[in-house]
Order: C-alpha cells, then sequence, then structure tokens
C-alpha cells in the first residue's frame, strides 16, 4: 500500500529516515493512505479523498501530491517539533462475532448495519478494521457483488478486506451505469417520510407556510387524487410541487424546557393546478389524510443513506423526546427524537445506546445482630443502574436535537429513556 511507496521514494541518507517512526509507530495500522491510524475516525468518515488512498498530513489536510506519505509527515513535524503519537484502541479477536463468517459477498438488498452486524459483536467498530485496496476510489460504498474477507494479523487484530466484484462493474467511458448503485446504511424504508421531507418544524415555518383551506366537494379530509384549496400561495406556479406537512407536538428540551421545534408529519404532496387567492392544488402520493390547516413546504436537501456507522468522537448524553406517531412502547426500526445534536457534536452514522432510566426503590430492611430482616421504621431510597435496553443509528441532525433510528431493542424503550456513547 502507500507504506511501501512512500519508502521505495524516500531518497538514501535523506533526513526523512529519521522520521520513519511516525508512519511506524506501535499499535498502528496503515488503513486507506498516508499515515491514517485505526483510530482515525476523521479519517475515515469525513475526508473521502484521504480514504481513497490520497496523502495526507496528520491533521487530515490534504498534503502535496509530490510529497510521500513520510516526507509529508517531515513537513507537518519539523526538526525538534514534538511528535504526537496517536494511541489505537484495544482491537482484538473478541469484537468478531462468533459465528461471522470468513468470506461474505455482498447481496442486493443487504444494509451496511446488516453487514457488520453479521461480522462484528459491537457494529459501531466497523471502521476500526475496515480496510481496502488502494484503487477503491470511495472505500464507503459497497456494492452487490462485493466481496468482503475476515482476515486475523500476527498480533490477532481482526481486519475486514474489500475487493470489487467481477465482470458486473462496466468502464464509466462506455456510457453505461450499475444496474445496482451501493448498499445503504439501512433500510431505506425505515425512513423514506424523512427523505427530502421537512421533519422539523420552527415557529416562523408554521406562520409563514401556506396552508390548507378546504377541500373540493366539501370534503372534511384530503386523500390522492382529491384537490384543496390553499392560502397563501399567491407567488405559486403551475405544476409546481409542495410537501403537505401536519404541525405534530410540539418538541421540548427536557434539560432546560427549550421549545426545539415541531414535529412535521407528512401527509402528501401538493401539485399547483391554478394561482391565485386561494390556489387550487392536486394531492398525490399521500402517506396519510390531510386536514385543514395542514402546512405545503418545500422540499429540504436529500439525507445521504451511505454514511458509516460509528461511535461520537466525544461524550454524549441525553434523552429520547418524541417519538413519531406517538406510540408509547418503541421497537426496532421506529424513528424518535433526541434532544442532542449538531451543537453536541453528533452526526449522520452516530451510534448511541439506549438505557432505561434505573427506578428508585426503597431499603425496608435494617441490619441487627439477628442479621437483616424487613423494618417499617426504617426506609431509604436507593437509585437503581440504567439498564441497557436497544441501540440507535442518527440519520438527521439539527442544532439542538436530531432524528435517529432503533436498529436494536431487547426491551421495550419508551419517551425519557437516556441515550449515550456506546
Amino acid at each position: 500500500m502507500v507504506l511501501n511507496q512512500a519508502l521505495s521514494a524516500a531518497p538514501a541518507g535523506s533526513r526523512t529516515r529519521s522520521r520513519l517512526a511516525l508512519c511506524l509507530a506501535p499499535a498502528t495500522l496503515l488503513l486507506l493512505g498516508g499515515c491514517a491510524t485505526v483510530g482515525d475516525r476523521d479519517t475515515a468518515s469525513r475526508a473521502p479523498s484521504v480514504a481513497a488512498g490520497a496523502t495526507a498530513n496528520a491533521d487530515g489536510a490534504p498534503a502535496d501530491p509530490e510529497l510521500t506519505a513520510t516526507e509529508a509527515a517531515v513537513a507537518r513535524y519539523p526538526e525538534g517539533a514534538p511528535v504526537e503519537t496517536p494511541s489505537a484502541p484495544a482491537i482484538d479477536r473478541s469484537i468478531v462475532n462468533p459465528g461471522a463468517p470468513m468470506s461474505y459477498t455482498v447481496q442486493r438488498g443487504d444494509t451496511l448495519w446488516d453487514i457488520s452486524t453479521m461480522f462484528l459483536r459491537d457494529p459501531w467498530l466497523w471502521p476500526e478494521i475496515w480496510q481496502v485496496n488502494p484503487q477503491v476510489q470511495n472505500p464507503h460504498l459497497i456494492y452487490p457483488g462485493d466481496v468482503l474477507t475476515l482476515t486475523f494479523g500476527a498480533d490477532g487484530r481482526p481486519a475486514i478486506s474489500l475487493a470489487r466484484g467481477g465482470g458486473a462493474r462496466l468502464d464509466p467511458q462506455l456510457r453505461s451505469s450499475a444496474l445496482d448503485g451501493a448498499i445503504a446504511t439501512i433500510p431505506y424504508s425505515a425512513i423514506a417520510a424523512f427523505l427530502e421531507r421537512p421533519s422539523l418544524l420552527t415557529r416562523e415555518q408554521i406562520r409563514e407556510a401556506p396552508r390548507v383551506l378546504a377541500f373540493r366537494d366539501k370534503h372534511m379530509i384530503g386523500g390522492s387524487g382529491m384537490e384543496a384549496y390553499v392560502r397563501g400561495l399567491d407567488r405559486g406556479e403551475v405544476n409546481q410541487r409542495f410537501n403537505v406537512v401536519h404541525v405534530g407536538e410540539e418538541i421540548r428540551d427536557p434539560d432546560d424546557g427549550d421549545l426545539l421545534g415541531y414535529q412535521g408529519i407528512y401527509t402528501a404532496t401538493a401539485v399547483v393546478l391554478t394561482a391565485g387567492e386561494p390556489a387550487k392544488a392536486a394531492l398525490t402520493d399521500s402517506a396519510r389524510e390531510t386536514l385543514e390547516g395542514d402546512r405545503l413546504l418545500g422540499t429540504d436537501a436529500e439525507v445521504p443513506l451511505n454514511f458509516v456507522p460509528r461511535a461520537p468522537d466525544q461524550d454524549v448524553r441525553g434523552q429520547i423526546v418524541s417519538v413519531v406517531d406517538g406510540v408509547q412502547l418503541i421497537g426496532q426500526y421506529k424513528i424518535v427524537a433526541i434532544n442532542r445534536g449538531a451543537k453536541h457534536g453528533l452526526e449522520p452514522g452516530h451510534v448511541l445506546a439506549i438505557e432505561e432510566a434505573g427506578d428508585v426503590a426503597r431499603d425496608r430492611t435494617r441490619r441487627n445482630r439477628g442479621g437483616v430482616k424487613p423494618s417499617r421504621a426504617f426506609t431509604s431510597k436507593v437509585q437503581l443502574p440504567n439498564e441497557r435496553s436497544g441501540t440507535m443509528l442518527v440519520f438527521r441532525v439539527f442544532d439542538r436535537m436530531s432524528y435517529a433510528l432503533i436498529v436494536g431493542a431487547s426491551n421495550p424503550i419508551r419517551v425519557a429513556d437516556v441515550v449515550r456513547k456506546p
């Protein structure tokens, strides 16, 4: 890989020889190029150019393309400068799932989370053991037909390497495209309602957005194929499309009571038929009934589905503050809102553990010479520890809150349950 190229390119007698230890530090592994380590999640998940095999400086910035990895490291740490030696996490064969296959061919319909779960006890450790060939342009995209191989090094450290599928891939110069795109991290159907559709509304959006006034033929509710009259859409153009959103419950931060926003529930797509005040629109692609007062909003930016599952870089601790559709007991593939977001270091792909808050028990026992026996005269309150109940994967992040998909549930999950870095 890059290591061999870098060493062979360094001229004999160069002062770079004394700096080779920078790229040969103990407990590091050249995965994706340069001096990246197993623990360098930023390189693997946030800098595709570095992940593709490009040489990078120790701080993640692209290096001069004319420099080898060793020369770039020397430029980063000049003579006499202190050397930062990153420490690799304690990764060994114990993290591998006992039933993991030694080789697996990616199938259509697989997700990255499913594959990570197949190989690892803790799927969010995937970036720590992920290896690719240098010629793979984007290592985070896995396609049907690709072969994943599990190997162990001399020190017992596991690694999963990728080999691209054979004849299924066509040269782009032929103006052809593969039938299968890269596999998604989580099931598309589980979060389809949140893709390109508003899911968190502010007071300003609700106040200023056009709204459904009434339905044609005096209907009380609307669905696909029906027509609705809309106020506030005087600037709309014929055939322009809008998302119709029902304003759900308000979402407040339990820590300070601040209003984070209102849950936006997609109901249908509205296509403008005639402009004016009121305007007339046709409803299509209904997901649920549309009601008078529902808002019309534009399309949000697309949510990427090929992010890499990983633990947050910093400690995160929050709560589940809301659940889509308002169910009481939350299970797998339900979408929840949590009171932590970009301000707290969260990004799409971060995995959080879910814990049921421990109850408070009354200690009705006391010690005496005869041992321990019940006593009504003496009681004390004891806080019981939290119990792990599931795992969530964050897929959409706002400033102070995020939406996450429940990817595993060992016990019923409820609003107010604790979420934290696993």
